[in-house]
Order: C-alpha cells, then sequence, then structure tokens
C-alpha cells in the first residue's frame, strides 16, 4: 500500500488542505502512519494529476489561496479496489487503514481480508507456543542467553497475541455491524 491510500481514507471521511491532512495524520491517522508534510504534498500532486483527487482554490484574507483536495470518481474507484484486494503480506499499519475506510468499499472483503490476517497471526502464535512449550518447560530455571531467547520468544508470544485479539475485536465489531 502507498500512502496514496492512506490520504485517500482521510479526504474520503472529510475534504481538507494538505496542512489539515497534516495535522490528521498527527492526530488519528499517525497512531498507525506517520507521514511528513512534504511526503503529503508530494503525494497530493500525484493524486491530483491522476485524477483522484480535484483541487478546489479558497480565497483567504491577507494570506496565499487555501488549496481543498476532495476525492474524486477516479480515487473513489481506487480505493474500492485497494480496499477489495487481498494482501496477505499486509503490515497491521496497512491493514488497519483497510479496517478505517471499510465502509468506502466492500466491508465483506475487508472482513475477509482481517480473518486471513487473524489466521496467520494464529498460526504464528501456534508455531511460538510450540517452540515455548518444546525448548523451555521450565523457565524458572533459565539464565544467561537460554533466558534471552526465552525473553525474545515470549516477546514474539504477546506480540501475536495481542495481533490475534485485536483482529478477532475487529470481526465482532464487523459482524455486529452487519
Amino acid at each position: 500500500m502507498a500512502l496514496e491510500h492512506a490520504i485517500l481514507v482521510s479526504l474520503s471521511e472529510r475534504s481538507g488542505s494538505g496542512y489539515e491532512l497534516t495535522r490528521r495524520f498527527e492526530k488519528s491517522i499517525g497512531l498507525w502512519w506517520s507521514a511528513t508534510h512534504q511526503q503529503i504534498y508530494r503525494v497530493l500532486k500525484r493524486m491530483e494529476d491522476a485524477g483522484w483527487v480535484t483541487v478546489d482554490q479558497v480565497a483567504q484574507s491577507g494570506k496565499p489561496d487555501k488549496k481543498v483536495y476532495t476525492v474524486g470518481d477516479a480515487g473513489r474507484a481506487e480505493l474500492a479496489r485497494w480496499l477489495a484486494e487481498p494482501d496477505p503480506s499486509a503490515t497491521a499499519r496497512e491493514l488497519a487503514v483497510k479496517i478505517r475506510g471499510a465502509a468506502l468499499g466492500d466491508p465483506a472483503a475487508v472482513a475477509a481480508e482481517v480473518t486471513r490476517h487473524r489466521d496467520a497471526h494464529a498460526a504464528q502464535l501456534d508455531a511460538y507456543l510450540l517452540i515455548e512449550k518444546r525448548d523451555f518447560p521450565d523457565p524458572s530455571v533459565l539464565s544467561g542467553q537460554s533466558l534471552h531467547q526465552f525473553l525474545v520468544l515470549r516477546g514474539g508470544i504477546r506480540t501475536e497475541q495481542g495481533h490475534v485479539e485485536w483482529l478477532e475485536e475487529v470481526l465482532r465489531a464487523f459482524h455486529h455491524d452487519a
């Protein structure tokens, strides 16, 4: 996924200037996706050139005109295409943007994507738990390198548990919303 899709989701929620988008990224989308002011402006220019967004010049008193960006038909089509496209290698931030934008496309396709990711994280969690059981049956006796290996494995276990729990929460919410 490119920054373009995160911007399309944000602009679909509310039109805005590049400055306003930067502020949104700092306050909400930025929890998952960070982007600098310069990155956002470069991407907005590409999106305008591609016809994904339209620009309205808004006159301001004592300041240069403000450019307000709105998602156009081609941008809505691109967003719907991307939301429906399976991506087994999507990162948590990419999946979070798809979840946030689910209502802008096919929520069932996004739910299927969430299910695939939940299942992959559950499989990884199972693998980690097997390693823990096999290699570290009594963690209380560990020290040195074996303790350090165990602690890293526990970090992996907790990370996968967190992903599985979050994605199950998302699926319950999607099911309730349907």
